[in-house]
């Protein structure tokens, strides 16, 4: 028996208008996540007495869930508004 002949696949295309739209909205997003956890990691070093230098660590700890959590916003709208596809 033959085996059948697979096509081969298209090359995939950037849907540019989606990269720009989930980008747009990780910029604003960002911005509101990011200047959060400056502010919050300000209040709460100030309110439980931590000092300088434990109200940067709390910051960089609120920056680093902020990283997360735009991750997790990215590959969510990356299924949402796909970045590629085949023609």
């Amino acid at each position: 028996m033959k085996e059948p002949i697979e096509k081969p696949l298209a090359p995939r295309r950037v849907l540019w208008s989606n990269v720009l739209t989930v980008m747009s909205a990780a910029v604003l997003i960002g911005a509101e996540v990011f200047g959060a956890a400056y502010a919050g990691g300000w209040a709460f070093g100030s309110q439980l007495g931590l000092g300088e230098y434990g109200t940067l660590a709390l910051q960089a700890i609120f920056f680093a869930a902020g990283i997360v959590i735009m991750g997790a916003f990215i590959r969510a709208a990356k299924r949402v508004e796909p970045f590629t596809t085949r023609p």
